[in-house]
């Protein structure tokens, strides 16, 4: 049973819990990821979706950014809320430690020695996580890594 099956049953619960927050959080990540699918034509596995997700976070992310900007508290707690709903999609989030070790790892694997190698570490670090670690965290890590060799 996948993350899509997942979405589907805790839309169904949200509508019988007249639960609008959730709902409304659940029925725009469904859309996207139906979207995507009509796009490539294809069911989309759990990963693809783990990327979805992540992609509603940092779009809700940087709302709160810019709702903070503007002093529009409200909007923050409402994107937030949002935020913890869809987190709960996804899987553990690998610790610092746990990401730093696996990119230092595809480096020396890869042999990458400077920043023209980054889309190389990038994607296998990207598939070896499987959606537990975002990919702007992945990215300054291996930005970082690279940069001081």
């Amino acid at each position: 049973m996948g993350i899509k099956n997942d979405l589907e049953k805790d839309l169904i619960s949200a509508l019988k819990e007249n639960n609008a927050v959730k709902k409304t959080v659940i029925r725009i990540a469904l859309s996207s990821i139906k979207f995507s699918e009509i796009e490539v034509g294809k069911e989309l596995d759990d990963q693809v979706i783990f990327g979805i997700l992540q992609k509603e976070i940092k779009t809700r992310e940087e709302t709160i950014s810019d709702a903070k900007r503007a002093g529009r508290d409200e909007m923050i707690a409402a994107n937030e809320d949002e935020i913890g709903i869809l987190k709960g999609y996804l899987p553990k989030e690998l610790s610092d430690i746990e990401l730093n070790s696996l990119i230092e790892v595809i480096i020396k694997e890869r042999k990458a020695s400077d920043l023209k190698d980054m889309g190389l570490v990038m994607k296998d670090v990207i598939q070896k996580t499987q959606g537990r670690a975002s990919n702007d965290r992945i990215s300054k890590i291996v930005r970082e890594k690279l940069t001081e060799k």
